[in-house]
C-alpha cells in the first residue's frame, strides 16, 4: 500500500478523512524533513499498525535516515514523557510537580536533526498522546525559535488526521458488516 492505497481504505462513511488525509500531507505547506518526520512520528503514535505500516514507508522515501531514526525517538521520547508530564499534571496533589522526574531523554540534547523539526514532531505527537504541558511546553520552544502559528497547526492537523485514520482503519478491520 501507498498513500493512495491507504485513502481508498477508508471507507465511505469517513470520507473526510481520506480527503484530509490528501489534503495535510499531499498539499502541506511545510517542508519535506518536517513533514514526513511528523506523519511518521504520528503513524508511530497513534498505535494503528496499518497507518504505521503504510506511512512509514512513505516516510522513509522522504527522509534521510537520520530524520527517519529521530522521528522515530521523537515518538519513543513523548511515548513516556506525554503518560509521565500528563500523570503529574492530572494529580490534585501539586508536590509531585516539585519531584525530580528523573527519566532519560538525552535524545532531546541531540536529536541528529534541526531542533526545530524535532521540537514539531515532538508536539506533533504530544497531541496524539493528549498531554497539555508538553503541547505547551513544545508550542512555546517552537514559538521563541520564530515557528509561526500556520507551521504549528500543521502539525496538530497532521497528528488528528493520522490518527482518526488509524482509529477508522482499526475499527474496521475488527467490525464485521
Amino acid at each position: 500500500m501507498s498513500l493512495d492505497s491507504l485513502k481508498s481504505a477508508v471507507p465511505d462513511y469517513a470520507k473526510d478523512l481520506r480527503l484530509n488525509l490528501g489534503s495535510v500531507i499531499g498539499d502541506s505547506p511545510l517542508p519535506a524533513q518536517r513533514l514526513w518526520g511528523t506523519v511518521l512520528a504520528t503513524a508511530i503514535a497513534s498505535r494503528s499498525p496499518i497507518v504505521l505500516r503504510e506511512l512509514a514507508l512513505e516516510a522513509q522515501a522522504h527522509l534521510s535516515a537520520e530524520a527517519y531514526t529521530a522521528a522515530k525517538s521523537a515518538a519513543a521520547t513523548m511515548a513516556m514523557s506525554n503518560v509521565f508530564h500528563r500523570t503529574r499534571h492530572l494529580l490534585s496533589d501539586q508536590e509531585y510537580g516539585k519531584l525530580r522526574t528523573g527519566l532519560r531523554m538525552n535524545v532531546i540534547g541531540n536529536p541528529g536533526v534541526d531542533r526545530v523539526d524535532f521540537e514539531l514532531w515532538s508536539f506533533a505527537v504530544s497531541a496524539v498522546n493528549a498531554c497539555g504541558v508538553c503541547l505547551d511546553s513544545h508550542e512555546q520552544a517552537l514559538r521563541r525559535a520564530g515557528v509561526d502559528r500556520e507551521t504549528v497547526q500543521e502539525a496538530f492537523k497532521i497528528a488528528s488526521v493520522v490518527q482518526a485514520v488509524g482509529v477508522i482503519l482499526d475499527a474496521e478491520a475488527v467490525l464485521v458488516d
